[in-house]
């Protein structure tokens, strides 16, 4: 029996200690490049010399100060590390809740952008990364770390400006790179009045899940290149449910129903056909 409760207690001891190296862990690495681990580490090297100063020399007054602030570490690593502390807890909450909304909220800023620049048919092509990571790409491109925007992705594409040319890729609901140069697509059977934005759209849904979508300098159509395949002049309403569909719902079979509602010809009061969206493989 008592072999029993001491390898129950054992166990326990173990487990204990490796949660706790977990936990102590974790919390090192991502906070290694904030501020606050500056300042952290400032001041364990303080305390540190200082303890060994107090160790050596037999200085009882520095020794007991510094068992007090020992005793407040907990508290002073609260305090130091508040701001990043508070954002975990912030993307902890929103994980399960707000995950949607945040989604929602970066189609509609990528939506807004895309239309005002079709109406001045100023060119663009914005990466949404899934969950394939595009890494090697951002790695190539010139490195940005923003909120996703509408106003920050039109001052990119605006004509002359330094980062206008090439792509701007979307990680999460943050850009991470802008000017980043894209594998073009090798299929025969593009065709020939798509020019090196669009076949740059099919390159990369050829080699990864991304979304692409694009705004053509020629015509002002705005398009999206997904799965190899690239859907062409785009109404506002139907951009919005495609990329709704992508990113938010993920379902095949309501990415399906929304393709072949786009390629249903849609008929207006006169009875004239809209000419649907082409679908190029």
């Amino acid at each position: 029996m008592n072999e029993v409760i001491e390898f129950l207690t054992d166990w326990r001891a173990i487990l204990q200690f490796g949660l706790l190296f977990a936990m102590i862990y974790l919390a090192m690495y991502h906070l290694r490049n904030t501020h606050g681990s500056l300042v952290m580490a400032g001041l364990l090297m303080f305390i540190g010399s200082l303890w060994c100063l107090a160790q050596a020399l037999d200085l009882d007054v520095i020794s007991r100060l510094m068992e007090m602030i020992l005793g407040s570490l907990f508290l002073m690593l609260m305090i130091i590390f508040q701001p990043e502390l508070r954002r975990a807890l912030a993307r902890l909450g929103s994980l399960a809740i707000l995950e949607n909304r945040r989604r929602q909220e970066l189609i509609n800023e990528v939506v807004s952008a895309m239309l005002n620049m079709a109406k001045r048919k100023c060119g663009a092509i914005v990466v949404i990364e899934c969950k394939v990571r595009l890494q090697p790409l951002i790695d190539d491109a010139v490195v940005l770390d923003a909120k996703v925007n509408s106003m920050m992705i039109e001052s990119i594409f605006y004509p002359n400006s330094p980062l206008h040319d090439g792509a701007v890729i979307i990680r999460d609901d943050r850009i991470v790179a802008a000017r980043a140069i894209l594998p073009l697509s090798g299929s025969e059977n593009i065709s020939r009045q798509l020019g090196t934005r669009h076949r740059a759209a099919l390159g990369i849904s050829e080699e990864s899940d991304a979304v692409t979508v694009l705004v053509s300098e020629e015509s002002g159509a705005v398009s999206i290149g997904h799965d190899g395949k690239l859907y062409r002049d785009l109404s506002p309403a139907e951009l919005h449910k495609m990329l709704d569909t992508l990113i938010v719902k993920k379902d095949a079979g309501e990415l399906d129903e929304t393709i072949r509602q786009l390629n249903e010809p849609d008929f207006n009061d006169s009875g004239e056909s809209k000419d649907s969206p082409e679908v190029q493989k």
